[in-house]
């Protein structure tokens, strides 16, 4: 995930669009600090899950590994609709 500057969101807001139809997702931050994401409407929603839980503080402990012989880009590739 690119990391992307509040001021760069402001200035290059067509191309960053662009990149979002592409499937790309961006962290944003204001100042040097994180502040958000953007990501494309059709992000999995195994990521918004993720994003809830951080906001609740929880941590991810009590979450069991997944074992596969895929790899984890093709695994994200099938979440993504993408095979």
């Amino acid at each position: 995930m690119k990391t992307i500057s509040q001021r760069e969101l402001r200035n290059d807001s067509a191309e960053i669009i662009r990149a979002l139809g592409r499937g790309e997702s961006f962290r944003l931050t204001n100042r040097g600090r994180v502040v958000g994401r953007v990501v494309p409407d059709s992000a999995p929603e195994l990521d918004d899950l993720v994003v809830r839980r951080a906001r609740r503080g929880m941590d991810f402990s009590d979450l069991e590994p997944i074992k596969t012989e895929e790899s984890t880009e093709e695994v994200l590739r099938e979440l993504r609709g993408e095979r």
